[in-house]
């Protein structure tokens, strides 16, 4: 049996208070050590979170509400005698549930790429000798050895360390590498730069830092997202609606004289008709577009729902480092006694601008040269210029090169110390001197006045600064020699933005949505970098998360502020509260992030945003949208996608629903008058329209090209608004009934017809099609009136949506076909109209437009 769980190693204490074993000693565990500890705390694997089973998830997606009506609809179009539509309608809901099961099983395995955090082997003392095992057999109380390039295996806590740099950003979020020193803990999945280290094992597996990540992540199972919630909406309102209508109207038939059989099945049919079979793939379709416009530029949607998600987006949390900079040290100044001279380059590329005084210029040239001596980091050219090593000392080596210098032979080196802060190298004639300013400036024999000054203000800008001094010197680097230095000067470093964001940064402004930086840097940089690129104003907030209020109302009220809002030196735990706080204030949450740290917070943001190129596969996978570029203009470009097609699912929607309408008055004037107006239209003619006629119509308003400033016009709260429904139902539905039965009256009476009496069977058929013909139509115009909810149809360029005009074309084709092959004429009931009823058709289009138009030009002038 398993002795109780280990404690987390953040819970742990600075010293070794945990059991030691023999792990402190050189020899290590033996054997049987070993084999005592995997017995009681199990391999070194992360744990895997529960899920459901299979079966639940895929039943979740067949059982929501929509698709119970849809299962309802099925079953009642079967007991009518529609075999056929009972079949269709099963199949989409069938289509959609194994789409979105799909895609929630790959959302699912977000925290099995854990797993590629840890290495597959490790290098460990066992029984006096160094030995390579697998990782997943590490156990507590190992004395592990580690060198620069390995993977940390667990989390360690170090009892030697020689010059040693570890990458933490994956787990922390702070960008560059961090010196660590014995008694120090190294968490699993973190990388080893530089240096060699010896340390004891404190944690494995599930009780190892990442693996509390990985819960957070596994906890945390994304809300519906805005559009299911307004869906959820019109499905409650259709249901209700097509439920009491089918019942009037087939009570209304037996009151007057229908046999019960053919009353129930007028109530089933009418019933049927209103469930909106064509609105599941219609959405879903839509959405797919969308998601294939923004995989375009460059943003993956792994989820569905996320591309009208992003479009409601309120407030974007964004990272820093990666997100908003290049995640590329460069030097971009160097401040010299002479003056300063700027550095204007890209990335690692070792061409630049150089621009400042001639003097000051010769005065940067030496300090490079000396600053070079110091460091083994380098840039070298693959598919671009990268770094290879430290970036801070690529970005040196990048400095030089600009400079037209390249490394002369091998100087003997003093590696960077943590205990000195510098770092030294001599060639035999000149010690070059490379550290933090603080302690370079102090050993240099004329430190100028002014440097106090420029130093401040480098370090008030966010900048890493470093300082390079040199003397006469023909011995070794000695730490005893490092004094009486002549000063060069000072190097500014700093991880540019990247070249879109302030530009991305503003449409955000401009759209109305909220930012906030959230990174694990230190406050100086995170806020020189949030105000350079226009993130943070005047009366922004910079807070560090330890600083962040206990209630998550507060933090909300903190920040939510139009200036925008800095949160550095932040926890996982910390990105969660704000996902959280935000969210719970009514905002839509877009969240950013790279790393393993960032993982929960992106499952509980409405959007989480992944960066492909650098980030890790865990964040990927707990992301609803990736950025292949790693560019922040991308989101923006993505929320524009976003808000096109949420203003695209209110076009169809307006379509779908206006035509609800023009089905539903015919039986409504018919039950109301008692039978003294005949029923202008049969259930299967509802059904054609609304299967056959209208489904193309509204998957190409789907597709309707986003308007030049979608992103700077508000945005309805609501899909289906009470603006959308009044335009739906009494602007363009009304419109639609009224004149389609006006065309039926006036065929009626035409042909001899009088209140109350039975006309011909001829003559029914054809009022009834020319009825049919006169909705078709009326939709025509009803979608190229959908098109735009302000500008009337002829101020829109007839070709600018040419898949609409394709699905006319086939809507007019079935039109003819309805009514023209005698098969399917008979079946519907209906025939080819008179030219009577042509002429009403037509004018029923004619009507829906210029009623369209009127109702726009009233809305401006308001």
């Amino acid at each position: 049996m398993r002795s109780r769980p280990q404690r987390p190693v953040h819970a742990l204490a600075t010293s070794r208070e945990g059991r030691c074993g023999t792990g402190g000693h050189a020899g290590g565990l033996s054997t049987v050590e070993v084999l005592q500890r995997l017995e009681r705390d199990g391999p070194n694997d992360l744990p895997r979170p529960p899920r459901r089973p299979w079966w639940r998830v895929a039943a979740a997606q067949l059982t929501h509400l929509l698709a119970l009506l849809l299962w309802v609809g099925a079953a009642l179009a079967l007991l009518a005698g529609m075999p056929a539509l009972a079949v269709a309608i099963v199949v989409i809901v069938v289509l959609n549930a194994a789409f979105a099961f799909w895609q929630e099983h790959r959302a699912e395995v977000s925290t099995d790429r854990l797993r590629d955090l840890l290495p597959l082997t490790a290098v460990l003392v066992r029984n006096g000798v160094p030995t390579q095992v697998e990782a997943r057999q590490v156990v507590v109380d190992d004395l592990a050895l580690l060198a620069a390039g390995d993977r940390v295996p667990a989390d360690i806590r170090l009892l030697e360390a020689d010059v040693l740099g570890v990458d933490e950003s994956i787990v922390t979020g702070e960008s560059g590498p961090v010196q660590r020193h014995p008694g120090d803990v190294l968490l699993a999945g973190t990388f080893v730069l530089t240096g060699r280290a010896r340390g004891v094992v404190l944690a494995t597996g599930g009780a190892t830092r990442v693996a509390g990540i990985a819960a957070l992540t596994a906890a945390r199972h994304p809300d519906p997202s805005p559009l299911t919630r307004e869906l959820d909406r019109v499905v409650r309102v259709v249901a209700v609606t097509a439920g009491l209508t089918g019942a009037v109207l087939g009570t209304s038939a037996l009151a007057l004289g229908l046999s019960a059989t053919s009353a129930f099945l007028l109530g089933i049919g009418v019933s049927v008709a209103l469930v909106p079979e064509g609105l599941l793939p219609t959405v879903t379709l839509s959405l797919a577009r969308g998601a294939r416009l923004m995989a375009r530029r460059q943003a993956l949607v792994r989820r569905l729902d996320a591309v009208e998600t992003l479009g409601s987006t309120t407030f974007v949390c964004t990272d820093k480092t990666g997100t908003l900079t290049q995640n590329r040290m460069s030097v971009v100044a160097v401040s010299t006694v002479r003056g300063t001279v700027e550095v204007h380059g890209t990335g690692y590329e070792p061409t630049a601008a150089v621009v400042g005084p001639p003097d000051a210029q010769l005065l940067a040239r030496r300090a490079a040269r000396a600053a070079l001596a110091c460091v083994t980091g380098r840039v070298r050219q693959g598919h671009a210029w990268e770094a290879v090593g430290d970036p801070m000392e690529a970005a040196i080596h990048c400095l030089a090169l600009r400079f037209g210098l390249a490394p002369e032979g091998e100087p003997r080196r003093r590696p960077y110390s943590p205990e000195l802060l510098t770092s030294a190298a001599a060639d035999g004639e000149e010690l070059a001197v490379l550290g933090a300013p603080e302690v370079v400036l102090a050993r240099c024999r004329d430190r100028p006045a002014a440097v106090d000054d420029v130093l401040d203000e480098l370090t008030r800008r966010g900048r890493r600064v470093l300082a390079v001094a040199s003397r006469e010197w023909r011995g070794a680097p000695d730490p005893a020699a490092e004094t009486d230095l002549a000063y060069l000067g000072l190097l500014s470093l700093q991880d540019p933005p990247r070249p879109d964001v302030a530009a991305a940064v503003a449409a955000c402004r401009a759209a109305g949505i909220r930012l906030a930086m959230v990174t694990g840097d230190h406050p100086a940089t995170a806020r020189a970098i949030a105000e350079e690129v226009g993130l943070l104003g005047p009366h922004g907030v910079v807070v560090e998360g330890r600083e962040l209020p206990a209630e998550d109302a507060e933090v909300a009220r903190l920040l939510d502020t139009a200036d925008g809002a800095v949160v550095a030196r932040v926890t996982p735990e910390d990105k969660l509260r704000i996902a959280r706080a935000l969210r719970h204030a009514g905002h839509v949450v877009a969240m950013t992030g790279d790393g393993v740290n960032d993982a929960p917070a992106l499952r509980e943001a409405d959007v989480g945003v992944a960066l492909g190129a650098s980030g890790s596969d865990v964040a990927r996978e707990a992301a609803d949208l990736v950025l292949l570029d790693d560019h922040f203009g991308t989101i923006v470009a993505a929320m524009e996608q976003g808000r096109a097609t949420y203003e695209n699912v209110r076009r169809f929607l307006t379509y779908h629903l206006t035509d609800n309408v023009a089905e539903l008055a015919p039986f409504a004037l018919w039950a109301l008058s008692g039978g003294a107006f005949p029923l202008a239209i049969g259930v299967l003619q509802v059904l054609a329209l609304d299967i056959g006629t209208d489904i193309l119509p509204a998957l190409a308003l789907g597709a309707e090209p986003a308007r030049p400033g979608v992103m700077r016009r508000p945005r309805a709260r609501h899909v289906v608004s009470r603006d959308l429904l009044v335009r739906a139902f009494v602007v363009l539905g009304l419109t639609e009934a009224a004149v389609s039965l006006g065309v039926y009256a006036a065929v009626l009476v035409g042909a001899g017809w009088r209140w109350g009496g039975t006309p011909a069977a001829a003559t029914a058929a054809a009022a009834s099609g020319s009825v049919f013909a006169a909705i078709v139509v009326g939709q025509l115009a009803n979608a190229m009136a959908c098109r735009s909810s302000t500008r009337p149809v002829w101020r829109l360029h007839p070709l600018g949506n040419r898949l609409l005009v394709w699905a006319l074309l086939v809507e007019g084709l079935l039109l003819v076909a309805f009514l023209a092959l005698p098969p399917l004429a008979s079946l519907l009931g209906g025939a080819w109209p008179s030219w009577r009823g042509w002429l009403g058709a037509a004018a029923c289009g004619g009507a829906v437009v210029l009623v369209d138009a009127g109702v726009k030009a009233l809305r401006r002038r308001r």
